[in-house]
């Protein structure tokens, strides 16, 4: 099998690869993190911690991006070499001949699709999955609880942290939170399709909670005629 093809694509994209390198100074990661050419600050004492973190999620991903292309570069090496010796195109696990629509798709394959080491597939799933699985299936069916409630979700995928500082008598969800709003009282007004073509047709928008607090009052009021 001719692999002539391969060689001249793998060593584009070396070359490609090593450019790249050079242009970004590796990702700026041969300098220190706090210099004035990798975060554009001579000291990281005086700054905000949003900004520190930003900056740290900056240094992250170019550690991340430059990882995947030295591990790409040294397969491409590598596969450069067995052209070299012969032995590019045969499978290093069972000796047979890597397909060409294999090596099509991964020119720096060295086993065949079978013999791969990334054959397992994760079965873990994230728990929120099953807690918000579980609420859509039994939404508006539930008679004692019709609406759907972000505290209940909440508490059910918080329920799983072994940590008690973000469970236990925690104050992140209010007892009271509402669901679309963040006043108590959030009124809006709104009009149709049509937009403002009077004040008799505008509408005065409120949330539940206002709902709620004009029924209390109003039963205030009867306990105090009674």
């Amino acid at each position: 099998m001719d692999y002539t093809h391969y060689k001249k694509q793998l060593e584009e994209r070396k070359r490609e690869i090593e450019q790249r390198l050079i242009d970004n100074n590796h990702f700026g990661l041969e300098t220190g993190f706090a210099s004035d050419m990798a975060s554009g600050e001579l000291s990281q004492y005086d700054n905000h911690p949003a900004d520190s973190g930003t900056e740290l999620y900056e240094r992250e991903k170019d550690i991340a991006l430059l990882g995947h292309l030295k591990e790409e570069l040294s397969d491409i090496q590598y596969s450069l070499k067995q052209m070299q010796k012969g032995t590019y195109g045969v499978c290093e696990e069972t000796g047979k001949q890597i397909p060409k629509d294999r090596l099509d798709a991964i020119p720096t394959a060295r086993t065949i699709a079978k013999a791969s080491s990334n054959q397992d597939i994760s079965g873990d799933r994230p728990v929120e999955e099953e807690v918000l699985t579980d609420l859509e299936n039994n939404y508006g069916r539930d008679a004692d609880d019709p609406e759907y409630n972000e505290q209940n979700v909440y508490e059910q995928v918080a329920s799983f942290n072994q940590s008690s500082m973000t469970y236990d008598d925690s104050s992140l969800m209010d007892n009271q939170d509402g669901v679309g709003y963040v006043e108590e009282f959030e009124p809006f007004v709104s009009t149709d399709m049509h937009g403002y073509t009077g004040s008799d047709r505008v509408s005065f928008q409120r949330n539940e909670h206002y709902d709620k607090y004009m029924d209390s009052q109003d039963e205030a009021e009867d306990t105090e005629t009674y």
